[in-house]
């Protein structure tokens, strides 16, 4: 817990003095228009609360990356993972494939490793520890999802939050004025609406990053589950319940 909120906390301090150098590049390179221009929208927006969506956008990539990191390492090749428990099963070394169990990273090399320590209770509790422990790794694999769902939903409602408040300033412009002028209602909507689109792009990265990663997880799973089936089976080949 303690790395992750490192992490966290690293990844928001380098993404927010990121966005102040690009500002910064900006105002000083004339030719960098479209910085210029990002930066003269996000002013334009509001910076109170195109600051709450730029926040939402930090936090959502922050816990984005930290889960790819983290999947990519529990990414197992079972294959030949089962190759090895076969090869010392075989031998008849039930420590040992329990060892290899052991030194291999990932979620499916866990749930091998307590089928074995299992296995001379018989084939029902072995496939009844794998089940139980296969809930504990697929929380693990979870971890964080919420968090990415909660900065999905977050970051357009914060956006319209924004566009309902400009709108207000934009008739309360139009009430002090007198006159419905195509001036200052357009103003006041170009700002409003400005955190909207603002919010729905931040939203759109988040969920793009969200599927990748809940697919990524289902990969992993399906692997997890065959592998499984496939370790009993080893297991019943070489004589390993008694």
């Amino acid at each position: 817990m303690r790395k992750l909120l490192a992490f966290l906390f690293v990844t928001i301090a380098v993404s927010i003095s990121s966005v102040g150098t690009l500002f910064a590049q900006a105002e000083e390179a004339a030719d960098t228009t479209g910085f210029q221009m990002l930066k003269e929208k996000y002013i334009e927006g509001g910076w109170e609360f195109m600051t709450l969506v730029l926040v939402c956008l930090i936090l959502g990539l922050a816990f984005c990356i930290e889960r790819i990191i983290t999947l990519n390492i529990a990414t197992t090749n079972t294959n030949k993972l089962l190759g090895r428990i076969d090869e010392n099963l075989k031998s008849g070394d039930l420590q040992g494939a329990m060892e290899v169990c052991k030194s291999t990273q990932g979620p499916t090399a866990s749930i091998f490793y307590e089928g074995l320590k299992n296995a001379n209770k018989g084939p029902e509790a072995v496939e009844k520890a794998i089940v139980s422990y296969g809930a504990v790794q697929m929380g693990l694999l979870e971890r964080g999802l919420v968090w990415i769902s909660l900065f999905i939903a977050i970051a357009p409602m914060l956006g319209f939050m924004g566009t309902v408040i400009g709108m207000i300033g934009a008739f309360d412009k139009i009430e002090a004025v007198g006159d419905i002028s195509p001036t200052v209602v357009a103003g006041g909507i170009k700002v409003a609406l400005l955190t909207t689109v603002f919010g729905l792009i931040v939203a759109i990265i988040l969920q793009i990053f969200y599927n990748y990663i809940v697919s990524k997880i289902d990969g992993i799973v399906n692997r997890m589950e065959d592998a499984s089936i496939a370790l009993v089976d080893i297991m019943a080949n070489n004589n390993v319940f008694k």
